[in-house]
């Protein structure tokens, strides 16, 4: 069975947009623990806060993060 890794480009819209990971945090409703957690690759995120991290910064979930596999 294959191995996947979920990473992400949350730091660098992030970036794009000026927003702490507190304000992320802020508006999505959760802690900025969990906003670091899921930028960093320690936790993988629910699909719902996929979808709401994706819609908050205007951008399609498949964008925003990346399955890889070897």
């Amino acid at each position: 069975m294959n191995e996947y890794e979920l990473t992400n480009l949350i730091k660098v819209e992030r970036a794009r947009n000026d927003v702490t990971q507190e304000e992320l945090a802020e508006a999505l409703g959760i802690s900025r623990t969990t906003v670091n957690e899921v930028e960093t690759g320690k936790r993988k995120p629910t699909v719902i806060t996929a979808l709401r991290i994706a819609k908050y910064f205007g951008v399609n979930m498949e964008y925003l993060f990346i399955i890889k596999n070897d």
